[in-house]
């Protein structure tokens, strides 16, 4: 039996997709990491976890989660983590993140941390404003990264939980090439056949922006990253086409898919 956290996301659905057989984890299963003893019924059993932590973690006690784990005899745990947990493990940002890692490696005998780049379905967030005004805004018009696609974490994840072979190991995902968010506004536009105009919010307007959903230290992580990306944020991993066997997927692919969210 294999747990999935964070079942409803934008990589637990495509995750459950592909292991069908496996037991969902969310609030709406009356399972909450906020309350570690909420998780007992639905880790009963369960041999395997998929875990996936809101924001960066810091306000969740991490090893009572860990520990309830253990308790019901959970030996495997599969990681979604974060790039910025290797590239910038001192940040506040990403600094829970990076000692979650560490938590889960003294937790079981068998895991895999999985660190995506930037996720492509970040862009649904110009999805209302592509809908009703053609515009998408974003800062760092020209700053590329290789952004990657969710259903290629979910399948990444799905041989992980499967093949002990990936035990140990520690994945960086990202996509097969780097794009600006100028590119990819237009790479919206052509999905939708109409064209997409792109507007460059100043750092300070994308910061207001993101504190509206995001703790502060969280908004400016990820300014970082989006701004001045380290040379290791830039670059291409080649760890889905290895896991996977085949490239990652594109942004336009992605775009292409999710059409009808920015019609």
């Amino acid at each position: 039996m294999i747990v999935v956290i964070g079942a409803t996301g934008n990589v637990g659905r495509p995750l459950l997709a592909a292991l069908p057989d496996a037991r969902p984890v969310s609030r709406r299963t009356g399972a909450d990491l906020a309350d570690p003893a909420s998780l007992r019924p639905a880790f009963a059993g369960a041999e395997a976890m998929f875990l996936m932590v809101p924001g960066a973690g810091g306000h969740l006690d991490t090893p009572a989660i860990l520990g309830e784990a253990s308790a019901a005899g959970i030996k495997r745990i599969v990681l979604l983590s974060s790039q910025a947990a290797g590239t910038r493990p001192g940040w506040p940002s990403h600094a829970p993140l990076r000692a979650l890692e560490d938590q889960v490696k003294a937790a079981v005998p068998s895991w895999t941390v999985l660190r995506p780049g930037g996720f492509a379905s970040n862009a649904f967030g110009w999805a209302e404003s592509v809908r009703a005004r053609r515009t998408v805004a974003a800062p760092y018009a020209g700053v590329a990264l290789p952004i990657v696609d969710p259903d290629d974490i979910a399948a990444v994840a799905a041989a992980a939980l499967l093949d002990e072979r990936h035990a140990g190991r520690t994945y960086v995902l990202t996509g097969p090439e780097a794009t600006t968010p100028r590119q990819r506004a237009q790479a919206i536009g052509e999905a939708i056949g109409a064209p997409v105009e792109f507007v460059e919010q100043s750092p300070e307007e994308a910061r207001a922006q993101l504190l509206g959903f995001m703790p502060e230290v969280v908004a400016d992580g990820t300014l970082a990253i989006l701004g001045t990306p380290e040379p290791q944020e830039r670059a291409v991993s080649p760890d889905v086409e290895r896991v996977l066997g085949r490239p990652a997927g594109t942004f336009a692919a992605w775009a292409r898919r999710n059409a009808a969210a920015f019609r």
